[in-house]
Protein backbone atom coordinates (compact mmCIF):
# COMPACT_ATOMS: atom_id res chain seq x y z
CA UNK A 1 0.00 0.00 0.00
CA UNK A 2 1.06 3.75 -0.40
CA UNK A 3 1.07 4.12 3.30
CA UNK A 4 3.57 1.10 3.71
CA UNK A 5 6.26 3.46 2.04
CA UNK A 6 9.09 5.20 4.28
CA UNK A 7 8.51 8.71 4.77
CA UNK A 8 11.79 9.42 2.52
CA UNK A 9 10.80 7.16 -0.28
CA UNK A 10 9.68 9.43 -3.04
CA UNK A 11 12.55 11.65 -2.54
CA UNK A 12 14.83 8.95 -3.01
CA UNK A 13 13.05 7.45 -5.76
CA UNK A 14 12.84 10.83 -7.11
CA UNK A 15 16.53 11.23 -7.13
CA UNK A 16 16.78 7.87 -9.17
CA UNK A 17 14.58 8.75 -11.51
CA UNK A 18 16.57 12.29 -11.78
CA UNK A 19 19.95 10.60 -12.16
CA UNK A 20 18.50 8.77 -15.68
CA UNK A 21 16.24 11.16 -16.87
CA UNK A 22 16.31 14.53 -18.51
CA UNK A 23 14.64 17.77 -19.93
CA UNK A 24 11.23 18.00 -19.10
CA UNK A 25 10.55 14.44 -17.34
CA UNK A 26 13.43 15.18 -14.94
CA UNK A 27 11.14 18.91 -14.73
CA UNK A 28 8.66 17.18 -13.70
CA UNK A 29 10.01 14.53 -11.38
CA UNK A 30 11.68 17.12 -9.20
CA UNK A 31 8.26 18.60 -9.02
CA UNK A 32 6.41 15.82 -8.22
CA UNK A 33 8.29 13.77 -5.66
CA UNK A 34 8.55 16.53 -2.99
CA UNK A 35 4.65 16.87 -3.57
CA UNK A 36 3.77 13.46 -3.40
CA UNK A 37 5.89 12.97 -0.18
CA UNK A 38 4.28 15.25 1.32
CA UNK A 39 0.53 13.94 0.61
CA UNK A 40 1.99 10.25 1.29
CA UNK A 41 3.37 12.34 4.96
CA UNK A 42 -0.54 12.90 5.32
CA UNK A 43 -1.70 9.54 5.11
CA UNK A 44 0.52 8.19 8.01
CA UNK A 45 -1.13 8.53 11.66
CA UNK A 46 0.79 9.57 14.82
CA UNK A 47 1.91 7.10 16.50
CA UNK A 48 2.84 5.19 13.40
CA UNK A 49 5.92 2.60 14.39
CA UNK A 50 7.97 0.46 11.97
CA UNK A 51 10.20 -2.22 13.66
CA UNK A 52 13.15 -4.35 12.66
CA UNK A 53 15.76 -7.00 14.31
CA UNK A 54 19.18 -6.24 12.95
CA UNK A 55 22.20 -8.11 14.30
CA UNK A 56 20.42 -8.34 17.63
CA UNK A 57 19.19 -4.71 17.69
CA UNK A 58 15.46 -3.29 17.32
CA UNK A 59 15.49 -0.93 15.29
CA UNK A 60 12.63 1.13 14.69
CA UNK A 61 13.34 3.17 11.15
CA UNK A 62 9.90 4.89 11.19
CA UNK A 63 8.37 6.55 13.53
CA UNK A 64 5.47 9.30 13.46
CA UNK A 65 4.53 11.92 15.75
CA UNK A 66 3.35 15.40 15.64
CA UNK A 67 7.05 16.89 15.74
CA UNK A 68 8.71 14.19 12.94
CA UNK A 69 5.55 15.50 10.83
CA UNK A 70 6.16 18.97 11.04
CA UNK A 71 9.59 18.59 9.76
CA UNK A 72 8.62 15.72 7.37
CA UNK A 73 6.44 18.66 6.09
CA UNK A 74 8.73 21.24 6.26
CA UNK A 75 11.56 19.51 4.61
CA UNK A 76 9.09 18.60 1.25
CA UNK A 77 8.21 22.03 1.32
CA UNK A 78 12.04 23.25 1.21
CA UNK A 79 13.14 20.07 -1.28
CA UNK A 80 10.02 21.78 -3.94
CA UNK A 81 10.82 25.29 -3.67
CA UNK A 82 15.10 24.39 -4.07
CA UNK A 83 13.99 21.82 -7.08
CA UNK A 84 12.10 24.72 -8.35
CA UNK A 85 14.50 27.47 -7.94
CA UNK A 86 17.48 24.88 -9.89
CA UNK A 87 14.84 23.96 -12.54
CA UNK A 88 16.86 25.92 -15.59
CA UNK A 89 20.08 23.90 -15.16
CA UNK A 90 21.63 22.62 -17.95
CA UNK A 91 24.02 20.06 -18.69
CA UNK A 92 26.83 23.12 -18.33
CA UNK A 93 26.00 23.81 -14.69
CA UNK A 94 26.50 19.86 -13.93
CA UNK A 95 22.64 19.35 -13.00
CA UNK A 96 22.35 15.68 -13.26
CA UNK A 97 24.85 15.74 -9.91
CA UNK A 98 23.03 18.60 -8.77
CA UNK A 99 19.51 17.89 -8.90
CA UNK A 100 20.75 14.07 -7.82
CA UNK A 101 22.45 15.02 -4.43
CA UNK A 102 20.30 17.53 -3.37
CA UNK A 103 17.01 14.97 -3.62
CA UNK A 104 18.93 12.66 -2.05
CA UNK A 105 19.91 15.28 0.73
CA UNK A 106 16.27 16.16 1.42
CA UNK A 107 15.51 12.34 1.62
CA UNK A 108 18.40 11.97 3.89
CA UNK A 109 16.80 14.67 6.38
CA UNK A 110 13.21 13.50 6.08
CA UNK A 111 14.47 9.79 7.07
CA UNK A 112 16.51 11.40 9.83
CA UNK A 113 13.45 13.35 11.09
CA UNK A 114 11.44 9.99 11.26
CA UNK A 115 14.00 7.60 12.52
CA UNK A 116 13.12 6.12 16.15
CA UNK A 117 16.36 4.64 17.21
CA UNK A 118 20.13 5.96 17.58
CA UNK A 119 21.60 3.80 14.72
CA UNK A 120 19.01 4.70 12.19
CA UNK A 121 19.47 8.30 12.88
CA UNK A 122 23.27 7.40 12.33
CA UNK A 123 22.76 6.30 8.85
CA UNK A 124 20.72 9.34 7.69
CA UNK A 125 23.12 11.64 9.25
CA UNK A 126 26.38 10.16 7.20
CA UNK A 127 23.95 10.17 4.00
CA UNK A 128 23.31 13.98 4.98
CA UNK A 129 26.86 14.58 5.04
CA UNK A 130 27.97 12.61 1.84
CA UNK A 131 25.60 14.07 -0.46
CA UNK A 132 25.25 18.17 0.53
CA UNK A 133 29.42 17.68 0.16
CA UNK A 134 28.28 17.11 -3.81
CA UNK A 135 26.57 20.75 -3.84
CA UNK A 136 29.66 22.04 -2.44
CA UNK A 137 31.87 20.49 -5.09
CA UNK A 138 29.97 20.41 -8.26
CA UNK A 139 30.46 24.17 -8.51
CA UNK A 140 33.57 23.15 -9.45
CA UNK A 141 36.21 26.04 -8.73
CA UNK A 142 39.28 25.00 -6.63
CA UNK A 143 38.34 27.19 -4.14
CA UNK A 144 35.27 25.00 -3.57
CA UNK A 145 37.26 21.60 -3.77
CA UNK A 146 39.02 22.31 0.13
CA UNK A 147 36.13 23.74 1.74
CA UNK A 148 33.95 20.51 0.94
CA UNK A 149 36.58 18.64 1.97
CA UNK A 150 36.95 20.11 5.41
CA UNK A 151 33.08 20.11 5.76
CA UNK A 152 33.07 16.17 5.23
CA UNK A 153 35.30 15.42 7.78
CA UNK A 154 33.93 17.19 9.87
CA UNK A 155 30.53 15.51 9.40
CA UNK A 156 31.73 12.26 9.09
CA UNK A 157 33.28 13.00 12.93
CA UNK A 158 29.89 14.28 13.96
CA UNK A 159 28.88 10.74 12.96
CA UNK A 160 31.39 8.95 14.17
CA UNK A 161 30.60 10.77 17.97
CA UNK A 162 26.99 9.61 17.03
CA UNK A 163 27.34 6.31 16.17
CA UNK A 164 30.18 5.90 19.41
CA UNK A 165 27.33 7.37 21.88
CA UNK A 166 24.44 4.98 20.80
CA UNK A 167 27.11 1.63 20.91
CA UNK A 168 28.09 3.07 24.63
CA UNK A 169 24.38 3.52 25.56
CA UNK A 170 23.50 0.39 24.12
CA UNK A 171 26.14 -1.46 26.23
CA UNK A 172 24.86 0.32 29.19
CA UNK A 173 20.98 -0.06 28.55
CA UNK A 174 20.75 -3.47 27.91
CA UNK A 175 21.52 -3.31 24.29
CA UNK A 176 18.37 -0.69 23.24
CA UNK A 177 19.50 1.99 20.97
CA UNK A 178 15.99 3.97 20.82
CA UNK A 179 15.93 7.97 19.91
CA UNK A 180 14.11 9.41 22.86
CA UNK A 181 14.73 11.85 25.52
CA UNK A 182 18.51 11.30 26.39
CA UNK A 183 19.16 14.60 28.69
CA UNK A 184 22.77 15.09 30.34
CA UNK A 185 22.56 12.01 32.74
CA UNK A 186 26.41 12.38 33.15
CA UNK A 187 27.44 9.17 31.32
CA UNK A 188 29.14 9.27 28.39
CA UNK A 189 27.46 8.32 25.58
CA UNK A 190 24.86 11.20 25.84
CA UNK A 191 28.12 13.46 26.14
CA UNK A 192 29.43 12.13 22.87
CA UNK A 193 25.40 12.03 21.45
CA UNK A 194 25.34 16.23 22.44
CA UNK A 195 28.45 16.81 20.56
CA UNK A 196 27.64 15.01 17.35
CA UNK A 197 24.35 16.89 17.82
CA UNK A 198 26.30 20.32 18.76
CA UNK A 199 28.83 20.20 15.80
CA UNK A 200 25.87 19.76 12.82
CA UNK A 201 23.94 22.90 15.17
CA UNK A 202 26.85 24.61 14.55
CA UNK A 203 27.43 25.50 18.30
CA UNK A 204 30.59 27.76 19.13
CA UNK A 205 33.73 26.98 18.02
CA UNK A 206 32.18 23.64 16.00
CA UNK A 207 30.41 26.26 13.73
CA UNK A 208 33.56 27.40 11.31
CA UNK A 209 32.37 24.43 8.73
CA UNK A 210 29.02 26.07 7.98
CA UNK A 211 30.86 29.56 7.40
CA UNK A 212 33.63 27.83 5.44
CA UNK A 213 31.78 25.65 2.99
CA UNK A 214 28.29 27.43 2.51
CA UNK A 215 29.74 30.29 0.87
CA UNK A 216 31.60 27.88 -2.29
CA UNK A 217 28.74 26.20 -2.80
CA UNK A 218 26.57 26.69 -6.31
CA UNK A 219 24.04 29.52 -6.39
CA UNK A 220 20.82 26.91 -6.14
CA UNK A 221 23.23 24.28 -4.02
CA UNK A 222 23.88 26.83 -1.18
CA UNK A 223 19.64 27.14 -1.04
CA UNK A 224 19.06 23.28 -0.06
CA UNK A 225 22.37 23.42 2.07
CA UNK A 226 20.61 26.08 4.36
CA UNK A 227 17.45 24.03 4.82
CA UNK A 228 18.59 20.82 5.58
CA UNK A 229 21.91 19.83 7.82
CA UNK A 230 21.28 22.50 11.04
CA UNK A 231 17.44 21.75 10.77
CA UNK A 232 17.82 18.04 11.49
CA UNK A 233 20.64 19.01 14.10
CA UNK A 234 17.75 21.02 15.85
CA UNK A 235 14.97 18.33 15.39
CA UNK A 236 17.51 16.24 16.87
CA UNK A 237 18.42 18.36 19.82
CA UNK A 238 14.15 19.01 20.62
CA UNK A 239 13.76 15.14 20.59
CA UNK A 240 16.99 14.19 23.26
CA UNK A 241 17.91 17.19 24.94
CA UNK A 242 14.80 18.95 25.66
CA UNK A 243 15.13 21.10 28.74
CA UNK A 244 18.78 20.53 29.47
CA UNK A 245 19.74 23.92 30.94
CA UNK A 246 23.14 24.04 29.33
CA UNK A 247 21.88 24.38 26.11
CA UNK A 248 20.33 27.88 27.41
CA UNK A 249 23.63 29.67 27.60
CA UNK A 250 24.93 27.79 23.93
CA UNK A 251 21.98 28.99 22.46
CA UNK A 252 22.15 32.54 23.81
CA UNK A 253 25.59 32.99 22.99
CA UNK A 254 25.49 31.37 19.84
CA UNK A 255 22.83 34.47 18.99
CA UNK A 256 25.46 37.01 19.94
CA UNK A 257 28.38 36.12 18.80
CA UNK A 258 28.30 35.69 14.93
CA UNK A 259 26.93 39.22 14.88
CA UNK A 260 30.23 40.83 15.16
CA UNK A 261 31.94 38.59 12.25
CA UNK A 262 28.68 39.79 9.71
CA UNK A 263 29.47 42.71 10.67
CA UNK A 264 32.43 42.91 8.89
CA UNK A 265 31.88 40.43 6.12
CA UNK A 266 32.15 41.41 2.59
CA UNK A 267 30.74 38.01 1.16
CA UNK A 268 27.02 38.19 1.63
CA UNK A 269 26.73 34.35 1.60
CA UNK A 270 29.10 34.23 4.23
CA UNK A 271 27.06 37.00 5.88
CA UNK A 272 23.70 35.09 5.72
CA UNK A 273 25.73 31.53 7.37
CA UNK A 274 26.79 34.13 10.45
CA UNK A 275 23.46 35.05 10.33
CA UNK A 276 22.12 31.65 10.58
CA UNK A 277 23.93 30.67 13.26
CA UNK A 278 22.52 33.42 15.23
CA UNK A 279 19.17 32.80 14.10
CA UNK A 280 19.75 28.43 15.45
CA UNK A 281 20.87 30.08 18.40
CA UNK A 282 17.67 31.31 19.56
CA UNK A 283 16.14 27.85 18.56
CA UNK A 284 18.82 25.69 20.99
CA UNK A 285 18.18 28.62 23.78
CA UNK A 286 14.15 27.65 23.60
CA UNK A 287 15.46 23.94 23.34
CA UNK A 288 16.93 24.47 26.03
CA UNK A 289 14.34 26.06 28.57
CA UNK A 290 12.45 22.81 27.34
CA UNK A 291 8.77 24.39 28.22
CA UNK A 292 6.04 23.40 25.72
CA UNK A 293 6.16 27.22 24.35
CA UNK A 294 10.04 27.37 24.58
CA UNK A 295 10.20 24.25 22.32
CA UNK A 296 6.90 25.01 20.20
CA UNK A 297 8.86 28.34 19.88
CA UNK A 298 12.28 26.36 18.93
CA UNK A 299 10.65 24.15 16.03
CA UNK A 300 8.48 26.84 14.84
CA UNK A 301 11.31 29.38 14.28
CA UNK A 302 13.22 26.32 12.35
CA UNK A 303 9.88 26.30 10.20
CA UNK A 304 10.05 30.12 9.34
CA UNK A 305 13.97 29.74 9.40
CA UNK A 306 14.12 27.45 6.38
CA UNK A 307 11.97 29.66 4.69
CA UNK A 308 12.94 32.69 5.26
CA UNK A 309 16.95 32.15 4.99
CA UNK A 310 15.81 30.54 1.70
CA UNK A 311 14.14 33.18 0.53
CA UNK A 312 17.31 35.64 1.28
CA UNK A 313 19.85 32.54 -0.40
CA UNK A 314 17.60 32.50 -3.17
CA UNK A 315 18.27 36.41 -3.57
CA UNK A 316 22.20 35.89 -3.25
CA UNK A 317 22.33 33.36 -5.59
CA UNK A 318 20.21 35.01 -8.38
CA UNK A 319 22.57 38.16 -7.71
CA UNK A 320 25.68 35.35 -8.07
CA UNK A 321 24.29 34.04 -10.75
CA UNK A 322 23.44 37.14 -13.25
CA UNK A 323 26.19 38.87 -12.26
CA UNK A 324 28.89 36.67 -11.04
CA UNK A 325 30.00 38.56 -8.22
CA UNK A 326 28.96 38.01 -4.30
CA UNK A 327 31.35 40.55 -2.36
CA UNK A 328 29.47 44.06 -0.91
CA UNK A 329 32.40 45.69 -2.41
CA UNK A 330 31.52 44.75 -5.61
CA UNK A 331 27.17 45.01 -5.87
CA UNK A 332 25.02 48.02 -5.24
CA UNK A 333 22.97 49.88 -7.80
CA UNK A 334 21.26 45.95 -8.63
CA UNK A 335 17.60 47.11 -7.76
CA UNK A 336 17.54 49.31 -11.29
CA UNK A 337 17.57 46.31 -13.41
CA UNK A 338 16.58 43.69 -10.74
CA UNK A 339 13.92 45.21 -9.12
CA UNK A 340 11.75 42.20 -8.16
CA UNK A 341 14.51 40.25 -6.88
CA UNK A 342 15.27 43.33 -4.65
CA UNK A 343 11.77 43.46 -3.67
CA UNK A 344 11.62 39.94 -2.47
CA UNK A 345 15.10 40.78 -1.00
CA UNK A 346 13.25 43.15 1.11
CA UNK A 347 10.63 40.21 2.14
CA UNK A 348 13.35 38.07 3.59
CA UNK A 349 15.02 40.50 5.49
CA UNK A 350 11.47 42.13 7.38
CA UNK A 351 11.09 38.31 8.37
CA UNK A 352 14.31 37.62 9.26
CA UNK A 353 14.38 40.69 11.16
CA UNK A 354 10.72 39.74 12.65
CA UNK A 355 9.12 42.70 11.98
CA UNK A 356 5.12 42.28 12.65
CA UNK A 357 3.03 40.62 9.92
CA UNK A 358 6.19 38.42 8.50
CA UNK A 359 7.03 34.49 9.85
CA UNK A 360 10.38 35.65 11.46
CA UNK A 361 7.79 37.60 14.15
CA UNK A 362 5.51 35.09 15.03
CA UNK A 363 7.87 32.39 15.86
CA UNK A 364 11.33 34.22 17.54
CA UNK A 365 8.59 36.15 19.86
CA UNK A 366 7.69 32.74 21.40
CA UNK A 367 11.26 32.20 22.24
CA UNK A 368 11.31 35.65 23.82
CA UNK A 369 8.30 35.01 25.70
CA UNK A 370 9.55 31.89 26.79
CA UNK A 371 12.27 33.18 28.32
CA UNK A 372 10.92 35.69 30.29
CA UNK A 373 8.41 33.35 31.70
CA UNK A 374 10.80 30.78 32.69
CA UNK A 375 12.25 33.22 34.59
CA UNK A 376 15.92 33.74 32.34
CA UNK A 377 16.11 37.42 33.37
CA UNK A 378 19.93 37.71 32.00
CA UNK A 379 19.05 35.34 29.23
CA UNK A 380 16.62 37.90 27.74
CA UNK A 381 18.89 40.94 26.75
CA UNK A 382 21.67 38.90 25.23
CA UNK A 383 18.32 37.35 22.70
CA UNK A 384 17.15 41.02 22.42
CA UNK A 385 20.60 42.56 21.54
CA UNK A 386 20.91 39.64 18.91
CA UNK A 387 17.66 40.04 17.21
CA UNK A 388 18.84 43.96 17.25
CA UNK A 389 21.74 43.12 15.24
CA UNK A 390 20.27 40.32 12.82
CA UNK A 391 18.25 42.99 11.62
CA UNK A 392 21.61 45.38 11.18
CA UNK A 393 23.14 42.88 9.27
CA UNK A 394 20.54 40.32 7.37
CA UNK A 395 17.84 43.11 7.25
CA UNK A 396 19.77 46.54 6.37
CA UNK A 397 23.27 44.91 4.87
CA UNK A 398 21.99 42.41 2.64
CA UNK A 399 19.85 44.64 0.36
CA UNK A 400 21.95 47.39 0.88
CA UNK A 401 24.71 46.22 -0.29
CA UNK A 402 23.64 43.88 -3.00
CA UNK A 403 20.48 46.31 -4.47
CA UNK A 404 21.64 49.88 -3.04
CA UNK A 405 24.02 51.84 -1.91
CA UNK A 406 26.65 53.14 -4.13
CA UNK A 407 26.16 52.23 -7.97
CA UNK A 408 28.50 49.46 -9.37
CA UNK A 409 27.39 49.85 -12.76
CA UNK A 410 26.71 46.30 -13.25
CA UNK A 411 23.60 46.17 -15.17
CA UNK A 412 21.83 42.63 -15.81
CA UNK A 413 18.69 41.33 -16.15
CA UNK A 414 15.84 39.39 -13.62
CA UNK A 415 17.01 35.91 -13.35
CA UNK A 416 15.43 33.28 -15.47
CA UNK A 417 11.56 32.77 -14.49
CA UNK A 418 11.80 29.73 -12.25
CA UNK A 419 14.09 31.13 -9.70
CA UNK A 420 11.65 34.08 -9.47
CA UNK A 421 8.82 31.73 -9.12
CA UNK A 422 10.26 29.97 -6.20
CA UNK A 423 11.22 33.33 -4.46
CA UNK A 424 7.61 34.32 -4.97
CA UNK A 425 6.59 31.17 -3.38
CA UNK A 426 9.09 31.62 -0.30
CA UNK A 427 7.92 35.58 0.25
CA UNK A 428 4.15 35.03 -0.05
CA UNK A 429 4.48 31.97 3.04
CA UNK A 430 6.38 34.35 4.97
CA UNK A 431 4.06 36.77 4.55
CA UNK A 432 1.02 34.15 5.03
CA UNK A 433 2.17 32.75 8.14
CA UNK A 434 2.80 36.24 9.43
CA UNK A 435 -0.62 37.18 9.07
CA UNK A 436 -1.84 33.86 9.49
CA UNK A 437 0.14 32.13 12.26
CA UNK A 438 -2.37 30.23 14.19
CA UNK A 439 -4.22 29.28 10.84
CA UNK A 440 -0.88 27.84 9.11
CA UNK A 441 2.17 27.05 11.27
CA UNK A 442 0.84 27.24 15.27
CA UNK A 443 -1.91 23.70 14.32
CA UNK A 444 1.29 22.03 13.15
CA UNK A 445 2.94 22.58 16.35
CA UNK A 446 3.78 19.99 18.86
CA UNK A 447 2.20 21.71 21.87
CA UNK A 448 -0.68 23.38 22.22
CA UNK A 449 -0.38 26.37 24.23
CA UNK A 450 -2.37 29.31 22.96
CA UNK A 451 0.32 31.57 22.58
CA UNK A 452 -1.11 35.02 21.13
CA UNK A 453 2.13 36.73 19.15
CA UNK A 454 0.01 39.83 18.51
CA UNK A 455 -0.90 41.40 22.17
CA UNK A 456 0.35 45.00 22.44
CA UNK A 457 3.68 44.19 24.70
CA UNK A 458 4.90 41.83 21.95
CA UNK A 459 4.33 44.19 18.70
CA UNK A 460 5.54 47.71 20.78
CA UNK A 461 8.61 46.27 21.88
CA UNK A 462 9.81 44.67 18.60
CA UNK A 463 8.88 47.97 16.46
CA UNK A 464 11.28 49.66 19.18
CA UNK A 465 14.00 47.63 18.66
CA UNK A 466 13.86 47.79 14.99
CA UNK A 467 13.33 51.17 15.01
CA UNK A 468 16.74 51.55 17.25
CA UNK A 469 17.96 49.15 15.42
CA UNK A 470 18.21 51.13 12.19
CA UNK A 471 18.64 54.53 13.86
CA UNK A 472 21.98 53.00 15.61
CA UNK A 473 22.85 51.22 11.38
CA UNK A 474 22.46 54.99 10.03
CA UNK A 475 24.52 56.66 12.53
CA UNK A 476 27.11 53.77 12.74
CA UNK A 477 27.15 54.64 8.52
CA UNK A 478 26.95 58.53 8.88
CA UNK A 479 30.34 58.92 11.43
CA UNK A 480 31.75 56.76 9.66
CA UNK A 481 32.61 53.97 12.58
CA UNK A 482 31.13 51.39 10.41
CA UNK A 483 33.71 48.84 8.77
CA UNK A 484 34.54 48.99 5.42
CA UNK A 485 33.57 46.22 3.37
CA UNK A 486 37.10 45.02 2.46
CA UNK A 487 38.18 42.63 -0.34
CA UNK A 488 39.37 40.06 2.64
CA UNK A 489 38.69 36.36 4.16
CA UNK A 490 38.42 36.51 7.95
CA UNK A 491 38.68 33.76 10.04
CA UNK A 492 37.22 32.93 13.22
CA UNK A 493 37.65 30.01 14.93
CA UNK A 494 38.75 28.12 11.79
CA UNK A 495 41.93 30.04 12.29
CA UNK A 496 43.20 27.33 14.27
CA UNK A 497 43.27 25.15 11.35
CA UNK A 498 43.81 26.97 8.67
CA UNK A 499 46.28 29.21 9.81
CA UNK A 500 48.05 27.92 13.10
CA UNK A 501 47.88 24.36 12.24
CA UNK A 502 49.48 24.77 8.97
CA UNK A 503 52.03 26.77 11.07
CA UNK A 504 52.85 24.44 13.57
CA UNK A 505 52.69 21.05 11.07
CA UNK A 506 54.94 22.23 8.34
CA UNK A 507 58.18 23.06 10.16
CA UNK A 508 57.39 20.14 11.91
CA UNK A 509 57.39 18.29 9.11
CA UNK A 510 60.07 19.41 7.86
CA UNK A 511 61.92 18.63 10.91
CA UNK A 512 60.27 14.84 10.74
CA UNK A 513 61.51 15.04 6.98
CA UNK A 514 65.13 15.43 7.89
CA UNK A 515 65.28 13.53 10.94
CA UNK A 516 64.06 10.29 8.48
CA UNK A 517 66.81 11.24 5.81
CA UNK A 518 69.16 10.86 8.31
CA UNK A 519 67.67 7.61 9.94
CA UNK A 520 67.68 6.15 6.19
CA UNK A 521 71.37 6.77 5.01
CA UNK A 522 72.87 5.73 7.95
CA UNK A 523 70.55 2.23 7.81
CA UNK A 524 71.38 1.79 3.78
CA UNK A 525 75.19 2.69 4.67
CA UNK A 526 74.88 -0.50 7.50
CA UNK A 527 72.72 -2.68 5.25
CA UNK A 528 75.28 -1.92 2.19
CA UNK A 529 78.42 -2.26 4.74
CA UNK A 530 76.52 -6.22 5.22
CA UNK A 531 76.11 -6.55 1.63
CA UNK A 532 79.76 -5.79 1.16
CA UNK A 533 80.82 -8.19 3.65
CA UNK A 534 78.54 -11.04 2.46
CA UNK A 535 80.18 -10.41 -1.26
CA UNK A 536 83.52 -10.63 -0.15
CA UNK A 537 82.53 -14.25 1.00
CA UNK A 538 81.46 -15.65 -2.33
CA UNK A 539 83.30 -17.53 -4.69
CA UNK A 540 85.27 -20.77 -5.08
CA UNK A 541 88.06 -19.75 -2.09
CA UNK A 542 85.67 -17.26 -0.05
CA UNK A 543 84.99 -18.20 3.84
CA UNK A 544 81.27 -19.54 2.59
CA UNK A 545 82.05 -21.48 -0.75
CA UNK A 546 85.55 -22.98 0.92
CA UNK A 547 85.27 -26.63 0.73
CA UNK A 548 85.58 -28.37 4.98
CA UNK A 549 86.87 -31.53 5.72
CA UNK A 550 84.76 -33.75 7.27
CA UNK A 551 86.02 -34.45 9.82
CA UNK A 552 86.33 -30.60 11.13
CA UNK A 553 82.42 -30.57 10.57
CA UNK A 554 82.03 -33.53 13.11
CA UNK A 555 84.49 -31.90 15.52
CA UNK A 556 82.15 -28.67 15.00
CA UNK A 557 78.89 -30.40 15.27
CA UNK A 558 80.24 -32.16 18.35
CA UNK A 559 81.49 -28.73 19.82
CA UNK A 560 77.89 -27.54 19.94
CA UNK A 561 76.11 -30.30 20.73
CA UNK A 562 78.35 -30.61 24.23
CA UNK A 563 77.59 -26.89 24.68
CA UNK A 564 74.00 -27.34 24.52
CA UNK A 565 73.92 -29.88 26.43
CA UNK A 566 76.48 -28.07 29.17
CA UNK A 567 73.49 -25.01 29.19
CA UNK A 568 70.91 -27.65 29.47
CA UNK A 569 72.30 -29.22 32.97
CA UNK A 570 73.08 -25.54 34.25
Amino acid sequence: MWTDLPPFGALFAGALAAAVTRGAVRKAVLLLAPVLGALHLMGLADGTRVELEVLGYSLVPVEVDRMSLLFGYLFHLAALIGNLFALHLGREDRATTQHTAAMLYAGSAVGAVFAGDLISLFVFWELLALTSAFLIWVRGEPKATRPGFRYLGVHILSGVLLLSGALVRANTSGGSVSFGHIGLDGSLGAWLILLAFGIKAAFPLLHTWLTDAYPEGTPTGTVFLSAFTTKVAVYALARGFAGTEMLIYVGAVMTCFPIFYAVIENDLRRVLGYSMINQIGFMVTGIGIGTALAVNGAVAHAFTDVIFKGLLFMTMGSVLYMTGRINGSDLGGLHRTMPITAGLCMVGAASISAFPLFSGFVSKSMVMAATLEAGHLWVWPALLFASAGVFHHAGIKIPYFAFFGHDSGIRTTEPPGNMLAAMFIAATLCIVIGVFPEQTLYRLLPYSTGYNPYDATHVLTQVQLLFFGALASVALQKTGIYPAELRAVHLDADWFYRRLAPAVIRPLAAAMSRVDATVRAAALAVIGSGLRVAEGSRGPMRLLARSWPTGSMVLWVAVLLASYLLFHFI
